[in-house]
């Protein structure tokens, strides 16, 4: 089965496709504030060095937030429509769940933008607590190792390959039942996302 996934609801653009439990394709570049100009081309570019089609996709996973206001949607709307489209199954993972992989005892932190970020603390795959968007201030990872945004807290920024963690993260796909009622998953008021820094 061949399965597309994505994301774009951080500074990346991330693609890929997964073929029979291996990694066949993938593309993760830095591309703030240009996913939606890069994600076609790079589409392109991904199915034809897996010599791949559109067609030839069976099914569908991307991230669902949180993140970027505008990003989580990019490429939930083009899964959205290709998945009603075609027919196929989508199914979504958390984007912070996406970063920590299963990796242990981990916080990951992404940044919220306005002095604050989306964090958790993952182990092994498996949520400790909460999923929250809180002042940078206020987060300490303690003995934990760091992923994502670190700069943020005065740690190194740990970025890793999330098209291998989709892969990783098989088992805790969400499956959506109805493609047309699937929304982006928010940690703050919409509101929040339009103050500039």
């Amino acid at each position: 089965m061949n399965w597309l996934c994505m994301d774009t609801s951080t500074t990346f653009l991330t693609l890929g496709i997964l073929q029979d439990g291996r990694v066949l394709g993938k593309i993760q570049e830095k591309c703030w504030k240009k996913q939606s100009e890069e994600i076609f081309p790079c589409l392109i570019r991904l199915f034809d060095e897996c010599g791949m089609t559109p067609d030839d996709i069976d099914g569908i996973v991307i991230s669902r937030g949180p993140g970027s206001y505008t990003g989580v949607r990019i490429a939930m709307s083009i899964a959205k429509v290709y998945a009603s489209q075609k027919n196929l199954p989508l199914y979504t993972v958390s984007t912070l769940q996406l970063y920590a992989g299963r990796e242990d005892n981990c916080l990951v932190l992404v940044d919220a933008r306005g002095g604050r970020a989306y964090t958790a603390v993952y182990d092994r795959g498996l949520l400790q607590g909460e999923e929250q968007a809180v002042p940078v201030q206020d987060i300490a990872a303690g003995d934990r190792k760091v992923i994502g945004d670190g700069h943020l807290i005065g740690a190194e920024d740990v970025y890793p390959d999330l098209v291998e963690h989709f892969l990783a993260l098989k088992e805790d796909w969400l499956p959506v039942e109805n493609v047309h009622l699937l929304v982006p998953e928010y940690l703050k008021p919409a509101a929040a996302y339009m103050v500039k820094k």
